[in-house]
């Protein structure tokens, strides 16, 4: 039994120097975060501004990408190999709901509640689906989570430096997409005005399939990310995700997909600072999604139209 701490003294305080120590690693343990959120928040944001519709399913479209590649990695191929069907799978579930679920709903000009609705039973299908396929139990990539790189000041894992080097990868290749290529500038245009990119020629089928491919692909790789670096994953894992990516969305400008990248960094740097020493011994790491949305809030008081205001275009 520990000896009781006599009246009147204070507990020690950690000491400056190793307060600032820990801001680069947190610094780099934020950009983890971020990254997986931002790519996940890009796919919401694509389906928001071209389709609007408020995918509540897309967090278990990366707990469906997650377990995909977890599959592959069980027959004893590479992790490459497991990237690589976690992005096909559920970019072809995305699309596999768009031409039976979501198709349909469309043609039958359904309102805003009745997608609202439908989404949230799309979630819970999905999620259940999962469960009753893999069980309750949690699962782990075979990556070890306890080697660790030392850079300077920061140690990185494995399942970090994947994860970011991967990130860097689909951040580029989301930017040429968009901005380089034909089916991005008809997404753009079509994203901006429907009825008139519809008189133009734009091929409005070509670009909902384009677009559901696009955020499933993103998901799946977006689902893979988190798993590596959770390490332990339960069929849980994206519906607690969804309202930070959905935080992620706001935050950089509703339907933009540029500010959807920037939101998901600025979440994933304030989650990780907020557990930061220097700040009143920073908060339990449990707690960091209530500081995300705290300061979700204050942007929504502050600049309501988001980080990159309302002269963004719409992509």
């Amino acid at each position: 039994m520990s000896a009781a701490r006599p009246p009147g003294r204070t507990p020690r305080l950690v000491p400056a120097a190793s307060q600032m120590s820990e801001l680069p690693q947190l610094v780099v343990d934020g950009l983890v975060s971020g990254a997986v959120l931002a790519i996940a928040a890009v796919g919401v944001s694509l389906v928001y501004g071209i389709l609007h519709l408020v995918n509540f399913a897309h967090g278990d479209y990366l707990t469906f990408g997650a377990y995909a590649g977890l599959g592959v990695t069980a027959l004893g191929l590479s992790l490459v190999v497991a990237t690589v069907v976690a992005i096909v799978a559920t970019a072809m579930l995305a699309v596999g709901l768009q031409l039976v679920l979501w198709g349909p709903v469309r043609r039958r000009r359904a309102g805003l509640l009745s997608s609202f609705i439908t989404a949230i039973g799309l979630a819970l299908v999905l999620r259940h689906a999962i469960f009753l396929v893999v069980g309750a139990g949690s699962r782990a990539y075979p990556v070890d989570q306890f080697s660790v790189e030392r850079l300077g000041p920061v140690r990185v894992s494995i399942s970090q430096l994947i994860a970011i080097s991967l990130s860097i990868v689909a951040i580029a290749v989301i930017g040429l997409l968009l901005a380089r290529t034909s089916i991005g500038r008809s997404m753009r245009a079509f994203a901006d005005n429907p009825e008139l990119a519809a008189v133009a020629g734009v091929d409005v089928g070509r670009i909902v399939l384009a677009t559901w491919l696009i955020a499933g692909a993103l998901a799946g790789l977006a689902g893979e990310l988190q798993g590596l670096i959770q390490g332990a994953f339960d069929p849980n894992m994206g519906w607690n995700l969804l309202l930070p990516i959905f935080a992620a969305v706001v935050l950089g400008t509703i339907g933009n997909a540029y500010g959807a990248l920037l939101g998901g960094f600025a979440l994933g740097l304030v989650m990780e600072l907020s557990t930061w020493s220097v700040l009143g011994g920073g908060i339990p790491a449990s707690y960091k999604y209530v500081v995300a949305f705290l300061a979700l809030i204050v942007m929504l008081l502050v600049r309501p139209q988001g980080l990159l205001g309302r002269r963004a275009r719409a992509l």
